[in-house]
């Protein structure tokens, strides 16, 4: 968590007490070991079982009342606005707005997208960094839904362009490519979609990196962190696939139980397959391109020095349980999350509930502050009916 400087807000009111008594609720926001991040959806024993009865959990609990930070202190920052970006009358195109919210139902799953810009970059009047898109490619059935959040570089100049940009060209790589995607979603073909989604995050970062040497900058600071969540409007899919390249969050609350199912950073095996953006086996006169060998070049002299080893890719496969809350966020809210129990408990409470929370409550569970903690927050969810 990055230290927080600036004048102290005016102090909220205290948190509400927790229920007690022979009829309370149990404990909320406790850590559940995650399943093998790399098991194949077909192969998930404890996804494909039923959920359990809710005879054995117990009646729910009405939900916690919202709040405004938890912690033993306030936040330093305001928890509103107040400063506002710099402004280019020439490149007016280049502002981003405070706050993004989005939400859909398709399928068997309810969405819920927000961006936020941090209370850091609230009071400093910076922009916020982090970039958010929710797109739906084709129709009924077959529509498959694309949320990818992105990170800007800290303290870079053009860090939201950049995340912008990420999020844009993954979504256009994505929408070209979306009927193919969507058949190996419904038919579990794990592989293929590993080895296709790593191609084109690749290309989609080869891109960023073009963008940063035509513009004349750093390619490490006109770069981007970016996670993204692909959603079958089929209902009797329930196959949820998370992939990306950077650090961030992926959790799934369970039976009132919180599970880190971040997947580890490993390079794929194997070849990207064709169909994801790639280009054909052949030119439309019928030549057969080069095919590569994969034979190594010897390095020349003349030639700069390898690039510096880049962020590894990130995927995973989730078959999600009916009552299932999935999570993918960014570091600003990952972090939280991951370091402040009464977080934790606080959102268990607010979205155990079978019914997801409006747009505006769901804002409302994001924006709850932890001292300390100050970046922006990106947060997707995903409810199970």
């Amino acid at each position: 968590p990055r230290p927080e400087t600036g004048p102290p807000a005016h102090p909220d009111p205290p948190p509400p007490s927790a229920p007690s008594g022979p009829t309370a609720a149990p404990a909320y926001g406790a850590w559940t070991p995650a399943p093998d991040s790399l098991t194949p959806p077909g192969d998930e024993p404890e996804d494909r079982t039923a959920a359990a009865p809710a005879s054995k959990l117990g009646p729910l609990p009405p939900p916690p009342p919202s709040r405004a930070y938890v912690g033993t202190r306030p936040p330093t920052y305001d928890a509103e606005p107040t400063a506002l970006p710099a402004a280019d009358p020439d490149d007016l195109d280049a502002l981003v707005p405070d706050t993004v919210l989005d939400g859909a139902r398709y399928g068997a799953c309810t969405l819920r997208a927000v961006s936020v810009r941090g209370d850091s970059a609230r009071y400093r009047g910076e922009p916020r960094r982090d970039a958010l898109l929710t797109a739906r490619f084709g129709a009924g059935e077959r529509a498959l839904v694309l949320v990818a959040a992105a990170t800007g570089v800290r303290a870079a100049p053009g860090a939201h362009l950049a995340a912008a940009e990420a999020c844009r060209w993954i979504g256009a790589a994505v929408g070209r490519s979306h009927e193919r995607l969507t058949d190996d979603i419904r038919a579990a073909r794990r592989a293929d979609l590993k080895a296709g989604l790593h191609r084109l995050t690749d290309r989609t970062l080869g891109k960023l990196r073009a963008a940063a040497t035509e513009q004349g900058l750093d390619p490490d600071d006109y770069a981007a962190t970016l996670r993204c969540l692909l959603l079958s409007a089929d209902p009797g899919c329930r196959t949820r696939v998370f992939f990306g390249v950077g650090p961030g969050g992926l959790f799934r609350l369970r039976d009132r139980e919180w599970q880190d199912i971040e997947p580890e950073a490993a390079e794929v095996k194997g070849e990207p397959v064709l169909g994801f953006g790639s280009p054909p086996h052949e030119t439309r006169d019928g030549d057969r391109l080069t095919m590569d060998l994969g034979i190594p070049t010897p390095p020349s002299p003349y030639e700069p020095a390898p690039e510096p080893p880049r962020e590894p890719f990130r995927f995973r496969t989730s078959v999600a349980r009916p009552g299932d809350v999935l999570l993918m966020c960014g570091t600003g809210f990952a972090e939280p999350l991951r370091g402040e129990a009464e977080l934790r408990a606080h959102l268990a409470g607010r979205w155990s509930d079978p019914e997801p929370p409006g747009l505006t409550a769901y804002l409302a569970d994001v924006q709850v502050r932890v001292k300390g903690y100050a970046d922006d927050r990106t947060a997707v969810a995903v409810w199970e009916a």
